[in-house]
């Protein structure tokens, strides 16, 4: 006899559920985080458990990873996809549990990816860079602020951040102020350690994964977010096709669409927040030091706004980068722009001189019309 497990996950418990292939509860029980206690419900049943389904909570690792490790057959169950039926007059863990076995025994258990255990680490590592950006940043325009309002001089932020604690302080006249700037500009200087710290550790890591040094080929993408996309990315292989994955990075439109007409949006937060962020940030800086890049952003900024246009360049260069990624190539710009580098400086000068004939045709149009006014001012 099959048995399927559902596993509801808390911060200090974990409720276990456990149905047979008839539908049938077996049991269910709620232990403390301890994988020892987890193990021993699951224990007696191991030879017949044929899924393990954890839900994906902030705390899923030990548990995956113990079960793992004890050879169970685990699945991580995406929760955002997992909704109940919404008549339902009373649910609590104990249901929650056994729906996600019921779930796995009808086999549409919705899961979730577990990334590879030996690399998470370091994808963590790089999540906490962004935060100690985030605080830094935050401290450079504290401090460029109090400058501002003391002195009515802007300091730039290379300034700012080169300031020791002594000389920021020295910019102020009162001991208030000499205090927070000394102790802000020490923080900037500290954070900007820890910093480099992890980025070296990090590309220590990573930098000899070939997708790595490919994805830095493509416009906009520079070191740091070639580490942030190919952590946050993992296997490629996981993606069936480029839209699959410029779904996953966020970049495509959510609607619900009925009879051609949108009647509402679906989940816009589906997908990876990181990758969202890298791409856009990839697709700014693309359109600013890349012709081809800037030319496919003009178009869509003529029909859309600046932000859709942006989204769309997004867009462009996540399913550039599966194609990157799943045939391990460098980015080849004929093939994602239809129009190749020589052609594009053709077309530019080429649009320049469009410019140039079309204001010589509104011209000549102005002077034909003031000759036709002349002549014939009683029909104006």
């Amino acid at each position: 006899m099959k048995i399927m497990a559902g596993i509801d996950l808390h911060s200090n418990n974990a409720v276990c559920g456990l149905v047979d292939q008839e539908g049938r509860r077996l049991l269910h029980k709620k232990v403390p985080c301890e994988l020892g206690r987890v193990l021993g419900v699951l224990e007696p049943y191991k030879e017949q458990l044929e899924i393990v389904g954890v839900e994906s909570t902030f705390n899923w690792y030990w548990l995956v990873d113990g079960l793992q490790e004890q050879g169970y057959p685990v699945a991580l169950v995406n929760p955002a996809a997992m909704d109940q039926y919404s008549g339902l007059k009373h649910t609590d863990d104990q249901s929650d549990a056994f729906f996600i076995g019921e779930l796995a025994r009808l086999g549409i258990l919705p899961r979730a990816h577990i990334y590879d255990r030996k690399i998470r680490p370091v994808r963590d590592l790089l999540r906490r860079r962004m935060l100690l950006v985030h605080h830094r940043t935050s401290l450079l325009l504290s401090l460029e602020s109090l400058h501002a309002r003391n002195t009515g001089q802007s300091l730039s932020q290379g300034c700012v951040k080169a300031l020791g604690p002594e000389e920021a302080a020295e910019l102020f006249s009162h001991p208030a102020d000499q205090l927070v700037a000394k102790e802000e500009a020490r923080h900037i200087q500290e954070l900007g350690k820890s910093i480099t710290a992890v980025e070296k550790m990090v590309h220590g890591e990573v930098d000899k994964l070939r997708s790595y040094n490919q994805l830095k080929t493509i416009p906009g993408i520079g070191p740091i977010l070639a580490l942030t996309i190919t952590l946050e990315t993992g296997d490629i292989k996981r993606f069936a096709s480029a839209g699959d994955y410029a779904s996953y990075c966020r970049t495509v439109d959510s609607q619900r669409l009925s009879n051609g007409h949108k009647k509402g949006e679906n989940n816009a937060k589906c997908g990876n927040k990181y990758l969202a962020w890298a791409y856009v940030e990839a697709a700014n800086f693309a359109r600013r030091f890349d012709l081809a890049c800037r030319q496919f952003f003009d178009r869509k900024l003529g029909k859309r706004n600046r932000a859709v246009a942006t989204k769309a360049l997004a867009c462009k260069l996540s399913k550039a980068a599966w194609h990157v990624m799943s045939q391990d190539v460098s980015f080849d710009p004929e093939k994602a722009f239809p129009i190749g580098p020589p052609t594009m400086v053709k077309s530019v000068a080429g649009s320049q001189a469009g410019q140039s004939k079309q204001g010589d045709v509104v011209a000549a149009a102005s002077k034909r019309f003031e000759l036709f006014k002349a002549e014939r001012p009683q029909t104006l």
